[in-house]
């Protein structure tokens, strides 16, 4: 499944006019195959050893073509460092308080809200933006032992 994913991204990279390169394809690679959201230095670290030339700064300038062309989602919880997300389909995050893991998970019914915000609000929306916060199961067995 992943790979078809990633011939789509590939063929959107090309209708836009983006050269394949070698690190291209492999940041969009690790980025389809990755489900943690990575930041642009897990992506770094990730490849590093694949490509010892190439430099973090590479990883945000793919990672801005990849989000111009409608490839990538950036997400921005009020931490440091911006994670990014292949973008599939719409879904929602939960995010956990204590080790800062994201989690997709897709809730149909919220697919609605924005045709109820423009009849109540009379708003032509554009998007709407939703995060769960928690614990996830990981970090609770660590507190229960």
């Amino acid at each position: 499944m992943s790979e078809s994913k990633l011939q789509e991204a590939v063929h959107t990279l090309k209708t836009a006019g983006v050269r394949i390169t070698p690190q291209r394809h492999a940041i969009l690679e690790h980025l389809i195959e990755s489900l943690s959201h990575p930041t642009a230095d897990d992506i770094y670290k990730a490849l590093e050893g694949k490509f010892p030339n190439m430099s973090v700064a590479t990883v945000y300038n793919n990672l801005r073509v990849f989000k111009e062309v409608g490839l990538v989602k950036e997400l921005t919880y009020g931490d440091s460092s911006s994670r990014f997300d292949c973008v599939t389909t719409d879904h929602y995050h939960i995010i956990c308080d204590d080790c800062g893991k994201i989690v997709d998970f897709h809730y149909p019914g919220l697919d609605e809200v924005e045709t109820l915000a423009e009849q109540v609000t009379g708003f032509k929306v554009s998007r709407h933006r939703m995060e769960i916060y928690g614990v996830c199961p990981n970090c609770i067995k660590k507190t229960q032992h």
